[in-house]
C-alpha cells in the first residue's frame, strides 16, 4: 500500500493547525479563537465554497449523470440513519440513537470544505453540482432520525415536533448560505466574479487553517469528558465513518466515473454533522444528550476523516 498520500495529508499545514489546537486544549493553554471571529470564518468558508461551486455550475450542462448524482446523494442521507440507528439501539436509548443516526446520515460542511482543499492538493477540480448535493443532504437524515425516534419511542407520542424540525432543517443558516452563494455564483457574470476572486480563492486556505485550529481546540476540550460514556460510542464514531466512506466510494462508481465526484460522495457519506443536527435536536428532541452525539461527530469522526479517512477513500476510489 502506498503511504505517500497519507504522509502528504498529515503534513498539510491546515491539518497541523488542527493538531496544534488539540495540543493546546490538553495543555490547558489560554489559546482561543474569539467566538465572533470563528463564526465569521465558518460563514466565509461556506460562502467561498458555495460561490465557487456556482461559478463552476454555470459552465456545466445538466445531464443524466448529474440527475442520478443528486438522487444518489439523497439516498445516502436516507440510508445511513436507517442501519446506524439499529446498531446504536443495541447500547443506547432511542433518543440518543436517533440523534446520532441523524448526525451520521447528515453531512459536515467543514469536512466538505477540508475535502475540497484535499482535492486541490491532488490537482482535481470540485464540480459545482456536488456543492448543491452537499446542501441537499443536510435535511433528509434529520427527518429520518426524528421519524425513527417517533416510531420506536413507545412511552411518549408528542416528543418530536415534526413541523418545527422540517422548517429548521430547510432554513438552517449553513444550508441557506451555501445554497444562496451557489445561486449567486451561478447567476454572477464571469467578469464581475473576477473582482472578488482574491477573497474567495486566495484567502481560502489561510482561513481554513485558522478555522481548523479553532476546531482542534474545541475537539480537545470535548474529548476529555467523552470517555465517561464507555468505549462503544468512541468505537462507533471511529469505525462507522470509515466503513461508510469506503462503501460509498465503491458504490459511487455506478453513478459516475469522475474521481473528484466519487471522492466527495465518500467524504459526505463518512462525515457527521455537528452543527445542523445538534441545533435541530436541541429544539425537537431535548432528551437526546448533546454531550454524547456532539463529541462523537466533532472530537472523533471529524479528526478521523481529515487525517486518515480522506487518503483511504481516495485510494479505494483509485483501486475500484
Amino acid at each position: 500500500m502506498n503511504f505517500n498520500l497519507l504522509t502528504e495529508n498529515l503534513t498539510n499545514p491546515a491539518l497541523l493547525f488542527f493538531v496544534l489546537g488539540i495540543i493546546a486544549a490538553y495543555l490547558k493553554s489560554d489559546l482561543e479563537i474569539p467566538p465572533n471571529s470563528s463564526k465569521f470564518i465558518s460563514l466565509y468558508l461556506l460562502f467561498a465554497i458555495g460561490f465557487k461551486g456556482g461559478q463552476e455550475l454555470s459552465h456545466e450542462t445538466f445531464s443524466a449523470e448529474i440527475g442520478w448524482s443528486i438522487l444518489f446523494g439523497i439516498f445516502i442521507s436516507l440510508f445511513i440513519p436507517l442501519y446506524t440507528f439499529f446498531i446504536l439501539r443495541r447500547k443506547l436509548n432511542v433518543f440518543d440513537s436517533g440523534a446520532i443516526a441523524a448526525a451520521y446520515g447528515s453531512v459536515s460542511a467543514v469536512t466538505f470544505v477540508t475535502a475540497v482543499s484535499f482535492l486541490e492538493a491532488q490537482q482535481l477540480e470540485l464540480h459545482g453540482h456536488m456543492v448543491a448535493i452537499m446542501a441537499l443532504m443536510e435535511s433528509p437524515a434529520i427527518i429520518i432520525g426524528l421519524v425513527l425516534i417517533t416510531i420506536f419511542n413507545k412511552k411518549e407520542s408528542n416528543t418530536v415536533k415534526k413541523s418545527s424540525v422540517i422548517k429548521h432543517s430547510l432554513t438552517n443558516g449553513s444550508v441557506l448560505l451555501i445554497l444562496g452563494s451557489l445561486v449567486i455564483g451561478f447567476l454572477a457574470d464571469a467578469k464581475q466574479a473576477e473582482g472578488i476572486k482574491p477573497f474567495t480563492n486566495d484567502l481560502f486556505k489561510g482561513f481554513l487553517a485558522i478555522f481548523l485550529l479553532d476546531m482542534g481546540i474545541t475537539s480537545g476540550k470535548k474529548l476529555k469528558a467523552f470517555f465517561s460514556f464507555g468505549w462503544f460510542p468512541f468505537l462507533f464514531a471511529m469505525f462507522i465513518p470509515l466503513f461508510n466512506g469506503c462503501l460509498f466510494a465503491i458504490l459511487s462508481s455506478f453513478i459516475t466515473d469522475d474521481i473528484a465526484n466519487r471522492f466527495i460522495f465518500a467524504i459526505l457519506a463518512a462525515s457527521a454533522s455537528y452543527i445542523a443536527v445538534p441545533a435541530a435536536m436541541k429544539i425537537t428532541v431535548p432528551k437526546a444528550n448533546p454531550g454524547l452525539f456532539l463529541p462523537m461527530a466533532l472530537a472523533v469522526t471529524f479528526p478521523i476523516n481529515i487525517t486518515i479517512g480522506m487518503p483511504i477513500y481516495f485510494l479505494v476510489i483509485q483501486s475500484f
